[in-house]
């Protein structure tokens, strides 16, 4: 892919900020035709910079009230112990986001349930089922402070 200019960078960071923008406000707004802006956007999707456009939602309105950040110990790294692994985590609607990190824990997940009777459940049905886990360390978020999937672009 070529390199990025400021208005593929503009194009990007509205786009963040509100993903149901039209092709011809982004137009107007960068001073292109809509034909011009449109081949833009398709190429910025092509390259795979733009992974989709999602819908920003109130956890607490659907029901999910509890936010909890878990660091997964594990025992065994093996390629197969790792795949399963990963693959259940992949299935579990309730993890919302799971990172691989460095440090005491293997894993840093974001789960989401109803209550904290709704995250003791998943701890003993989910997380405690998980092959090659010793170690599940909790912490519940008492307040979000921020939450962002906005990139600083520009």
């Amino acid at each position: 892919m070529e390199a990025l200019d400021a208005i593929d960078l503009g194009l990007l960071d509205q786009l963040q900020q509100d993903g149901r923008v039209s092709n011809a406000k982004l137009a107007e707004r960068f001073s292109l035709s809509e034909a011009s802006c449109w081949r833009r956007l398709k190429r910025l999707d092509d390259a795979g910079l733009i992974e989709g456009y999602h819908a920003a939602l109130d956890r607490r309105k659907l029901g999910l009230g509890v936010m909890v950040y878990v660091q997964i110990m594990c025992t065994q790294h093996t390629e197969e112990v790792t795949a399963e692994f990963e693959r259940l985590i992949l299935a579990s609607p309730n993890i919302l986001a799971c990172d691989n990190t460095t440090g005491e824990a293997d894993y840093l997940l974001q789960v989401v349930a109803n209550d904290l009777d709704d995250y003791s459940r998943f701890v003993e049905k989910v997380l405690r089922k998980l092959p090659g886990v010793f170690g599940i360390r909790s912490n519940i978020s008492l307040r979000q402070v921020k939450s962002t999937k906005r990139l600083p672009i520009v």
